[in-house]
């Protein structure tokens, strides 16, 4: 059995789910989900997988989690445990990510049980189960109204979309001393980067702070403001950046996932070079083919 605890916003589910679901399907093991934690968390929308893309993987309990971990699934015994100063006492089965950038241990892991614990944030802890995680986030209910008109639009465009997240990066105090709030310039040059390489190009741009975008970002080339998408339509937004053909990314896990569920090989992608300004690497968390300014 493998559990994979989720916390965090729909894109930080995604990567925690993914690197659950290849370890689970390479062991040929069950994948069950700790999503307990959500009973206390205030950001974003709580968990939404099941949701949004008719995950139906089982929920653990308590003595799920207990089969595996015995004494050690205690909330407050996991805390504990997650100092690198107890590694000793953590047993075989707890699984905390050491570091950000991709830990090799989780792909050599050939354990039964395993409860995984960690943001995973890297392509290569899913890597060979690429065309499964596709299978699974492939969203539950089309779109409608006014987002299926967008899509429409994309369809007839050389359609490029742009991810602005300032938000929580800006009023969450956490969040604020993780995260590079990304300068203006980086977009200036990620549109020019662009434009230099596809013609006619339609700019579709995401943002929870559209007023920002709109004084800050003055763009000359066609574009359209997608601002209706919110609160538990939030996903909706990832939904439609995966129907571009082009991508310009924040440093955030829901533009990342927006780009990579577009399937196109030819696919351009642009990321900022800078992802945090805390200390964690983010060496791992682009894929090679997308390009960094």
């Amino acid at each position: 059995m493998i559990i994979s605890h989720l916390l965090g916003g729909l894109g930080n589910q995604m990567f925690q789910y993914a690197a659950g679901r290849a370890l689970s399907e390479r062991l040929a093991q069950k994948l069950l989900l700790d999503v307990n934690d959500f009973q206390a968390y205030k950001l974003h929308q709580g968990y939404e997988l099941n949701r949004i893309f008719g995950i139906e993987t089982t929920l653990a309990t308590l003595s799920d989690s207990e089969q595996i971990l015995r004494w050690r699934a205690n909330k407050v015994a996991k805390k504990v445990l997650k100092r690198k100063l107890f590694t000793s006492i953590r047993g075989n089965q707890l699984i905390f990510e050491p570091h950000f950038h991709y830990w090799g241990g989780l792909s050599d892991l050939q354990a039964e049980d395993a409860y995984l614990y960690g943001y995973w944030q890297s392509e290569k802890y899913f890597q060979n189960a690429r065309e499964l995680i596709r299978r699974d986030f492939i969203f539950k209910e089309p779109l409608e109204s006014e987002n299926l008109v967008l899509q429409e639009s994309m369809k007839a465009h050389n359609a490029i979309s742009i991810h602005i997240r300032r938000g929580d990066y800006l009023s969450n105090l956490k969040n604020q001393k993780i995260f590079h709030l990304i300068p203006v310039e980086y977009y200036w040059k990620a549109i020019r980067y662009m434009s230099e390489r596809i013609s006619s190009p339609h700019f579709y741009i995401f943002s929870d702070d559209t007023l920002w975008a709109k004084n800050s970002l003055p763009i000359s080339y066609p574009c359209t403001y997608v601002e209706h998408n919110r609160g538990l339509s939030s996903y909706r937004d990832m939904q439609l950046m995966s129907k571009c053909q082009h991508h310009i990314i924040a440093n955030s896990s829901f533009s990342w996932w927006g780009a990579w569920l577009n399937p196109a090989p030819e696919k351009i992608v642009v990321a900022p070079s800078q992802w945090f300004k805390n200390h964690f690497s983010d060496q791992d968390l682009i894929p090679e083919k997308w390009v960094r300014l």
